[in-house]
């Protein structure tokens, strides 16, 4: 029986074994996926997460919950080597083993880029799992916990209430409206802080936000945001992050306690432990149809999907031919390649990767958004319509899609849980403080 083992459960990787599930015949091929995760998160919803509007929980998948006949190993692909078609797994308990495969699907995702900027690997926070959502918001929350307790216009309280945010992407400008809107939401909970004191600065070094809408719409979300209390800074490299004290480009410089770190990304790193074909960026070089190709060829028995990938963008709409980094194409490879795949095992022809960006849609906080599809523009509280149904319908599972439109029904009449967990993060605290020790 043919092996299939899928590098990554992330959106391309949970698909391509969820899709296989349905398609393959009963005996056809035993399907494999690792991921040192035992989850799937959306990470669309991550700004909203951030900001308190959906349950941490409801925005991830279980794998094993809903791959019934796929073996689910939570740990780490280590290594390729595919000429021996041969992969090398860390698994989260036990020892290192060699896995065999007869086709290999890589859809490991991408990581956060960063710069060698100082202070940025110590003091700041991406925005690509589950967990980092979720030190945002705890982060923001019990920021103002502290900075209640401070004396007004102290330098400690205006660091506390200083929120910075790098990337002027969507997921930058999302999770930054959200969080402004986080903010301004729980001041009447505050009444010792005033909007006046609170700081909300987004840099970017390009002279525009969002690339993927017009220019016209990216300047109505700035003057949205402009009049909320949030400063972007335009044409702004960040210099220096040291310590907690901002120094950009322009000059400015200010103190701040929360950093989020949304610009860019990168393929995962493990790609350069395989002897794959990659591009000058260390993106998996495939066809259309999602084949690795090298120099050569096709290489046999080799697949990938989603932000690791270099895929052509058939429909024109890329960014230098390829496919862009997102969920819409991440989702939707997954499919075609389950498809595909089985195409392959059964002696037919793969189909090739072919979808037209209908358009953008975000949220920039309750009840305002913004959505684009060629020259159509929509702004406030319809584009933030658009928005929720468009990722409550594209969330996996109708189990997840259930919470998470349950979440914000409930979040309508009760308003948002603005709790802070952030002891969660050291969970073991308490009990030591006080735990009896030998003598």
């Amino acid at each position: 029986m043919p092996k299939i083992l899928i590098v990554g459960g992330g959106y391309a990787g949970f698909y391509t074994a969820w899709k296989l599930e349905k398609w393959l015949r009963k005996g056809e091929a035993e399907v494999t996926v690792v991921d040192p995760l035992p989850y799937m998160t959306y990470q669309p919803f991550l700004p909203e997460v951030a900001a308190g509007s959906i349950e941490p929980r409801h925005a991830i998948v279980n794998l094993r919950s809903h791959l019934k006949f796929t073996h689910v190993v939570a740990g780490k692909v280590t290594g390729i080597d595919h000429a021996k078609k041969s992969a090398t797994i860390l698994p989260n308990a036990g020892k290192e083993r060699k896995e065999k495969y007869d086709h290999v699907v890589f859809t490991a995702g991408a990581v956060s880029r960063t710069f060698p900027i100082p202070g940025v690997a110590e003091n700041a926070t991406g925005l690509k799992t589950i967990e980092e959502a979720m030190h945002i918001r705890d982060k923001l929350l019990t920021n103002f916990d502290k900075a209640a307790q401070l004396p007004r216009g102290s330098k400690e309280r205006e660091r506390l209430l200083t929120t910075v945010v790098v990337g002027g992407g969507f997921a930058g400008i999302e999770v930054f409206a959200e969080l402004r809107s986080l903010a301004s939401a729980i001041l009447k909970d505050y009444p010792e802080i005033s909007f006046d004191e609170t700081h909300f600065h987004l840099i970017e070094a390009m002279s525009r936000i969002m690339p993927e809408v017009s220019l016209k719409t990216s300047q109505w979300v700035l003057k949205n945001l402009d009049t909320r209390g949030a400063t972007v800074h335009l044409d702004t490299q960040l210099k220096s992050a040291a310590n907690g004290k901002i120094e950009l480009s322009s000059g400015t410089s200010f103190e701040t306690d929360l950093i989020v770190w949304t610009a860019g990304v990168m393929a995962s790193p493990m790609l350069r432990n395989t002897d794959l074909p990659l591009d000058d960026r260390g993106r998996l070089r495939v066809r259309a149809d999602l084949r690795v190709e090298g120099d050569d060829g096709i290489v046999d028995g080799a697949w990938g999907a989603g932000d690791a990938t270099a895929c052509p963008d058939l429909s024109g709409g890329g960014v230098g031919g390829y496919c862009v980094p997102n969920a819409q194409h991440a989702v939707r490879q997954g499919k075609l390649l389950a498809r595909n795949l089985v195409a392959v095992l059964r002696g037919e022809g793969p189909t090739d990767y072919f979808h037209k960006n209908l358009g953008a849609v975000a949220g920039l906080g309750l009840w305002v958004g913004v959505f684009q599809s060629g020259k159509l523009a929509i702004t406030g509280w319809p584009a933030w319509i658009a928005h929720r149904g468009y990722h409550g319908l594209a969330m996996p599972t109708w189990e997840r899609k259930f919470r998470v439109v349950g979440g914000w029904w409930n979040n309508f009449w009760l308003g948002r849980d603005i709790a802070s967990t952030i002891a969660a993060e050291e969970p073991r605290r308490v009990f030591e403080t006080y735990a009896s020790r030998p003598k």
